[in-house]
């Protein structure tokens, strides 16, 4: 079953880092994502750049509206994500809770839906409304 884990983070602890710092929190992060590649466990990988350089497109009745950033109020913002292959969640779970970057934010970790279900989209564990 696959799984997308999406690390969220707060720019400014991470830009807080010293050098040595950040070079030990890099080399755990790529020793990791190695470990997971040679598991077969990993699909794929990718750091994101700054919520700065982000735009959030919106379409409301056939208009476009762009707005700079993610338009969020909260400090953590989505830093990068990894996608898995997991037995269960709980497998899931305990590969996220050991991505380097967990002890300065949250890894939300979600299933992927196999198709776009014909009886609608985010009904809860597949029950019918």
């Amino acid at each position: 079953m696959k799984f997308l884990c999406m690390a969220y983070e707060e720019e400014n602890i991470l830009n807080a880092l010293t050098k040595d710092e950040w070079d030990i929190l890099r080399s755990e992060t790529l020793n990791y994502v190695e470990e997971l590649q040679q598991r077969g466990t990993l699909i794929s990988a990718e750091a994101l750049q700054s919520v700065r350089s982000a735009a959030t497109v919106r379409v409301r009745k056939g208009s476009i509206s762009v707005t700079d950033g993610p338009f969020t109020e909260t400090k953590e913002t989505l830093g990068g994500f990894f996608l898995i292959d997991a037995k269960d969640l709980n497998e899931a779970v305990h590969i996220a809770s050991r991505w380097p970057s967990a002890r300065f934010g949250s890894i939300e970790v979600r299933p992927i839906e196999q198709e776009l279900r014909e009886e609608g989209r985010y009904d809860v564990l597949g029950e019918k409304k």
